[in-house]
């Protein structure tokens, strides 16, 4: 019998099909590309100032992926897919930088984990979340795909993950969207300086979503000692901002490790540029990165206390700028601050205690599960180089509530801060005699806590939050607590009071009149002298040369009557003297004959520098060159040579715009148009400085609304 094999039959055509299909379902999965969806993910988790060509997510939230597959697809009942995250030099499970975790059918927050959201022949959209509690670092993402028994490892991606304030899982999380614009996403800022009576503010480009800064961000952090010395222990500790935060403070300082800045508070900045004309972080992170992490000359509190902003924004911790004024440092820890004069009023150190015009540190959002409740909320965090905590020069993250209760065992870092705030300030004269005289003040520390406020540019008055109202019941209980018996004691009372009064403005390049008011509270007349001295300071109470000087040794003081005392100060004293900060100290001793009380009266003041005048030429937008027109009137009886401005702005200029302009005559105006490509729509703040062989580091600064482009 013989059969035709031109077709075959029917049962062969099914076996046929049947061995087709289990051929393609057992062949391998065959990834063609992966697309980490980039510019959708980053906007979802409020990335996007970062580009759109790395993932950057925050942890505790989900993203999505979309795999293509070339060939056959994903089959659910046929093939199983298992996912690897990994960071660091050395990831591992037990340290919490490595992973694994399957495909399910719904997310688990908690942990690492990965569901479908879609599915087709040639595409396979994955959600994939991180716990609220996972490392921050760069991450490798990889995808084991299994089909009968044989597995292939398929690399998917590398993405940047980050601290999640807007998740209510993670230790950093704040639950106000107005604050977390400010705290996090506002790449400028206010800083304030001055003293306590004239409060200037200084405008600074924090710029953490700027083109590279998250990657050195990043990098600092490898630089760490602790991350040298154990690579595995500092990652498995870095989901932790309070660890975090003790790194940045360490590391923006450059004293015992490879960190970005170099203090110097001599006025001597030859080999290095000047801390006061800094204009922003950037430039100093970049120039970091760019000499092979060798320490930016050079810093002082407010720089260090920018750029560790601007690191801590970039990593998703909420972080603001605060300024506190009559600020002291104790280095020995009792609290209490002492100052020795001559019988000139000169000052001799006896002690390496002092007393700052104004301190810059931060606060960092975070809740403190080590320290138990009550302490959670804002941290103050110092990276400027002043006293080793542990063995490293950084300090805090130190609770601003444990601060206001006086709780100096808490950690980190209480009594140092509590002082900063707090401290007593004694002052001794020494006589001709080698005896040290106690002389009567009124001096406070710790004053016009400052900081920006949330949405605009008025200054935020957060003195409270540090401390209770002089002269209260609560002050007195956190003094009883802390143990600060000094200024529990009972204030000495005096016949004669001594307080100093200024003008309104005193401006640089003019000459002004101060005044020592002199107050007999008593039924008859006094006699007294009066030194009543004017020196150059800077910033960090290190006294310069007298400027201005009247010593009267037989001053009549009617009963029950004032006398003003004028001293003039001249500008062709104090201009060949006076430092970069424009400051000066007045100084008023009275000497009682009578009673032998020995009074003093101490005030800062700031020399106004002149106003820059900035005018935006036309409608500010998107990727359009835009014009900006600045001037300054020249306030000094002589010219000025040398003369620029420079620009800078976040989202605005590339980097700085300089421009050199002509001589500038006394009375006369310095004009120059600078031109600059915004390349991020929305407000924006435009930094302008002048500079000049006699007038150096004027700032100011102008909020520009930039249209975004139309599509």
């Amino acid at each position: 019998q013989s059969y035709s094999t031109s077709l075959p039959s029917p049962w062969v055509k099914s076996l046929v099909a049947y061995r087709l299909v289990q051929d393609i379902m057992a062949s391998a999965l065959v990834m063609e590309r992966c697309d980490l969806e980039c510019e959708t993910n980053n906007k979802r988790h409020r990335t996007s100032d970062f580009g759109i060509h790395c993932l950057v997510v925050r942890r505790g939230q989900a993203f999505r992926i979309t795999v293509y597959y070339r060939g056959r697809g994903f089959q659910q009942h046929t093939d199983t897919l298992t996912f690897t995250v990994q960071t660091g030099p050395c990831p591992n499970e037990v340290s919490g930088t490595k992973s694994q975790f399957p495909l399910t059918k719904s997310l688990n927050e908690e942990a690492w984990s990965a569901a479908v959201e879609q599915n087709d022949n040639s595409a396979l959209t994955l959600k994939i979340c991180s716990p609220p509690d996972a490392r921050i670092g760069r991450y490798t993402l990889n995808m084991e795909a299994t089909t009968a028994g044989k597995g292939v490892s398929i690399p998917l991606g590398q993405f940047i993950l980050l601290f999640n304030p807007w998740c209510s899982g993670d230790s950093v999380f704040m639950d106000d969207e107005a604050k977390l614009r400010e705290y996090v996403l506002t790449q400028d800022g206010l800083i304030y300086t001055g003293t306590d009576k004239r409060i200037n503010s200084m405008p600074w480009n924090f710029g953490q979503f700027e083109s590279g800064i998250l990657d050195i961000c990043l990098d600092l952090l490898d630089k760490s000692k602790t991350f040298q010395t154990n690579k595995d222990k500092d990652c498995s500790r870095r989901n932790n901002p309070v660890y975090i935060s003790r790194i940045v403070s360490a590391m923006v300082n450059c004293n015992d490790d490879d960190g970005i800045l170099m203090g110097r508070w001599d006025n001597n900045y030859g080999d290095g540029i000047s801390p006061l004309q800094w204009m922003g972080s950037v430039k100093i992170l970049k120039n970091w990165q760019n000499q092979s992490c060798q320490p930016v000359r050079y810093g002082q509190c407010w720089v260090f206390g920018a750029v560790a902003c601007t690191v801590l924004r970039c990593l998703g911790i909420p972080t603001r700028v605060v300024t506190n004024f009559s600020s002291a440092h104790d280095t020995n820890g009792n609290l209490i601050i002492e100052r020795y004069l001559d019988e000139t009023g000169k000052e001799i150190k006896k002690s390496k205690d002092s007393i700052w015009n104004f301190h810059v540190w931060d606060e960092c959002w975070m809740a403190r599960p080590d320290l138990g409740k009550g302490y959670d909320g804002w941290q103050a965090v110092d990276p400027t180089p002043q006293e080793r905590s542990e063995g490293v020069y950084c300090c805090g993250p130190a609770p601003v509530q444990a601060i206001r209760e006086g709780d100096i065992k808490v950690k980190y870092d209480l009594p140092f801060v509590f002082a900063e705030v707090n401290a007593d300030v004694i002052y001794w004269m020494q006589c001709r005699d080698g005896k040290d005289e106690k002389v009567v003040h009124s001096s406070v520390i710790g004053k016009s806590i400052s900081t920006k406020s949330v949405g605009s540019d008025a200054r935020e008055d957060i003195t409270y939050h540090y401390k209770y109202p002089e002269g209260s019941e609560e002050e007195r209980r956190v003094f009883e607590k802390a143990d600060l018996q000094n200024k529990l004691a009972q204030k000495p009372v005096t016949d004669l009071e001594v307080k100093i009064k200024v003008v309104e403005a005193m401006k640089y390049g003019c000459d002004f009149n101060v005044s020592a008011v002199i107050v007999n509270k008593t039924s008859s007349d006094r006699v007294c002298r009066l030194m009543f001295c004017a020196r150059t300071i800077s910033y960090n109470g290190e006294i310069g040369n007298e400027c201005g000087m009247k010593d009267m040794l037989n001053l009549e003081i009617p009963a029950n009557q004032e006398k003003s005392v004028p001293l003039r100060v001249l500008y062709n004293k104090y201009c060949t003297t006076m430092t970069e900060d424009n400051l000066i100290k007045l100084m008023a001793i009275l000497f009682e004959y009578k009673s032998k009380d020995i009074m003093l009266a101490t005030r800062s003041i700031v020399i106004d520098n002149p106003d820059i005048k900035i005018k935006i030429l036309g409608e500010p937008g998107q990727l359009k060159k835009v014009g900006a027109e600045v001037t300054l009137k020249n306030p000094l009886p002589v010219a000025l040579t040398n003369c620029s401005f420079t620009i800078e702005g976040a989202g605005l200029t590339e980097g700085q715009v300089c421009e050199n302009i002509r001589d500038v005559d006394k009375n006369q105006e310095a004009k120059a148009k600078l031109y600059f490509t915004p390349k991020q729509s929305g407000m924006r703040k435009l930094v302008v400085e002048f500079n000049s062989n006699k007038l150096q580091n004027v700032k100011g600064y102008r909020n520009v609304i930039i249209a975004p482009v139309r599509r």
